[in-house]
């Protein structure tokens, strides 16, 4: 009789999947069974107690006992075995032995062995645990409405007693259905690409899209295509010259509309600062003080950063704290020799147990040393956006961080935010968003095999600078200011207002322009020479030129095809003559299509192989955007969805070594290269004022953040 409870062993080429549907009675287990059986056309496995129950009841109308839940288990294996057998790719399973074993240790507090074992055997690819939220539906063999969240409790509490695979369906019967398919055509695939049902449920769980995970698996394996760099964008092509008496107007332009508007400074600030100090953590690692000096060491290694940092150390706005502490630690500390003194200055500055700036967010590190105190990007930030983002005595602030370190921002702000309000007459109103855990992309092994950690689930990373798409996607407003926190200066807003309100300006009067041909393709009437007037705007202004094709369609496709191309969010980009700094800057491209667009391009999107590629990439006159400043509510005042003009061929594959393993993985298209890529763009020559990062430790020696 024992072998009657053992589940079929699927043999052939065709794996079933199997889905169990599960939980108290009056829950929609069967209609949803039939739903999905009938959706996939395959087979479905009815609940055999309910017509074995019925036959006893007609037959001698007694009741369920103990006795009868072995029988029905051998009924309910021996049906779900026969379904298996003729079942299409799927089999949907009105109920399972786990059902039978619940019931039998709810009502009987007791449950025949040969039936426990036989339930936590019984394998499916997923459990549909169906939830209380539907009516209760009487019937002669139901128990009662009574005491149902109990029992449910209980059905879910033995799913993961037995570490079964189960996600909860709540809703009404067409939301069921509509959530149980889009699960199961995600199941299917994660079989496909080789996922596990505990690998699908971590998936879901991280908010990752299963044909996101796809799409990241065909990107490792064939590669990111490159992008196709005509040539660079220049002055006159491409990038737009202003005089100063122009940013003035167009400033004048910005303060003259604003009142009215929403505005946003966004300020990404959620990584550390481990680059920034990253030749100092290799002097520490690398360096042995009872052999060597540290001058021998900078001639073996060739460490040129390491001696300008010793030589500036004085001049870092970090020193004076540093060295007080390191007094207070070693007593002969005027006496020991200069190489102990700079080495335990720099193991200081690094030390967990210290500063531990490395891994420290940039935007709370000290940054400037002014006469009465020492400034922190935060702080330079929130003086920043009241110059030149804020209206009718206000502004709005925003950072995206690290959860870990909100309270470090929180805590520098509640010091400093009272003082600069209180001067400049302006309202800072600050708030913060984490990168979005459904962003993270999945790491590989050098072979391409999904990476697995120590207790073999799935590794997931975080997708970079381009998944804070997501987070500009959430903000309300009209305007919004995009600024590094590194990018910032010390003196000087006066100057870098400027050119940002000058940014602001240009973006509006673009704005305006395209929103009234926008409502004038919408009306019902529309003047033949509006469309020219357009053609020449979109070239002059935009630098987007008409197809061949454009000039043979009929004027409705037409307007189509011109409201396509205006209704979509603008980005004036603010761009500096390339100085010799590592990075990318403005090209014209070409996509996939065959269609040539303005795009800021990184040096890894290039194919550094192909001689003329590279002599386009060497030729760029200019660097990445210093500023940006968006629009991205469309001309009805809707926020655009900014994930809808996302270029997702434009990401990144990096490599990288973990724990002496070779890994790879995948970071999303970046913030303003392809997570921008098909907004309407104006690329603006901006100097060099504007451009001060702070890439490494020793750009805080550069005169912009010096006093």
């Amino acid at each position: 009789m024992e072998e009657n409870l053992r589940q079929l062993q699927q043999t052939g080429t065709t794996e079933i999947i199997k889905i169990a549907l599960f939980g108290p009675e009056s829950t929609g287990k069967t209609t949803l069974a039939k739903q999905l059986a009938e959706y996939y056309k395959t087979e479905w496995v009815p609940e055999f107690a309910r017509n074995y129950l019925q036959e006893k009841w007609d037959a001698s109308q007694q009741i369920c006992t103990v006795d009868d839940m072995l029988s029905i288990a051998y009924g309910q294996a021996k049906l779900e075995n026969e379904r298996t057998l003729i079942a299409n790719k799927y089999l949907f399973c009105d109920t399972n032995l786990m059902v039978t074993k619940v019931f039998s240790e709810v009502y009987y507090n007791y449950c025949d062995p040969l039936l426990y074992e036989a339930a936590c055997n019984h394998e499916y690819d997923l459990f549909f645990l169906t939830d209380i939220d539907v009516p209760w539906e009487k019937d002669d063999l139901r128990d009662k409405a009574e005491g149902r969240e109990s029992v449910f409790a209980v059905f879910k509490q033995s799913l993961i007693d037995n570490n079964k695979p189960f996600i909860t369906l709540s809703g009404n019967k067409d939301l069921r259905l509509k959530k149980a398919i889009a699960i199961v055509d995600d199941l299917t695939l994660a079989r496909e690409l080789g996922f596990s049902s505990a690998d699908f449920l971590h998936i879901k769980e991280c908010g990752l899209s299963m044909k996101n995970i796809q799409k990241q698996l065909n990107f490792f394996k064939e590669g990111i295509p490159k992008a196709d760099v005509i040539s660079p964008a220049t002055l006159s092509n491409g990038i737009l010259k202003l005089s100063e008496k122009d940013f003035q107007d167009k400033a004048n332009f910005f303060d003259a509309h604003k009142l009215n508007l929403k505005l946003n400074k966004f300020v990404p600030a959620s990584g550390a600062a481990s680059r920034m100090f990253k030749f100092l953590t290799e002097f520490i690692n690398e360096f042995d003080i009872e052999n060597e000096s540290i001058n021998a060491y900078i001639n073996r290694k060739k460490a040129s950063d390491l001696s300008i940092f010793i030589v500036g150390m004085e001049q870092f706005p970090f020193f004076e704290a540093i060295d007080k502490q390191l007094r207070a630690e070693f007593t002969d500390f005027d006496s020991m020799d200069r190489s102990f003194k700079n080495y335990y200055f720099i193991k200081l500055l690094l030390s967990s147990e210290s500063f531990d700036f490395a891994n420290q967010p940039k935007g709370i590190l000290p940054f400037h040393r002014y006469k009465t105190h020492i400034a922190t990007p935060v702080e330079e930030h929130l003086l920043e956006c009241t110059y030149y983002s804020s209206t009718n005595n206000s502004t709005h602030l925003h950072f995206t961080v690290s959860e870990s370190h909100q309270q470090h921002f929180e805590s520098i702000i509640d010091a400093i935010k009272p003082e600069i309000e209180n001067t400049s007459g302006v309202a800072i109103n600050i708030s913060y968003s984490y990168q979005n855990k459904s962003t993270d992309t999945l790491a590989v092994t050098a072979k391409n095999k999904p990476l697995r950690d120590e207790n073999g689930q799935l590794v997931f990373r975080p997708g970079g600078h381009g998944a804070l798409i997501e987070n500009l996607n959430n903000l309300d407003a009209d305007i919004v200011f995009i600024k590094n926190i590194d990018n910032v200066i010390q003196n000087n807003l006066e100057k870098i207002s400027l050119y940002k309100k000058g940014l602001a300006g240009l973006l509006l009067e673009i704005q305006q322009q395209v929103f009234s041909y926008l409502n004038s393709l919408d009306s019902v009437t529309i003047e033949l020479k509006i469309i020219d007037e357009i053609i020449l705007f979109l070239k002059n202004n935009l630098n987007i030129s008409m197809k061949d094709g454009f000039y043979l369609n009929c004027l409705e496709n037409k307007i189509t095809e011109l409201l396509t191309i205006l209704n979509r969010p603008i980005r004036v980009c603010g761009m500096v003559k390339n100085e010799g700094e590592p990075g990318g800057g403005p090209f014209w491209v070409r996509d996939n299509l065959g269609e040539i667009s303005l795009q800021i391009v990184e040096s890894s999107q290039v194919d550094l192989d192909n001689d003329t590629q590279m002599a386009i990439l060497n030729a760029a006159t200019h660097f990445n955007p210093v500023d940006l400043v968006c629009g991205i509510k469309n001309y009805k005042n809707q926020n655009f969805d900014l994930t809808q003009f996302v270029d997702y061929n434009s990401g990144f594959i990096v490599e990288k070594n973990v724990s002496g393993k070779n890994i790879k993985g995948y970071e999303l298209p970046g913030l303003w290269n392809g997570a921008m890529a098909n907004w309407l763009t104006v690329f603006v020559q901006v100097p060099l004022i504007t451009f001060n990062p702070v890439k490494t430790v020793n750009d805080l020696l550069k005169p912009a953040h010096q006093s």
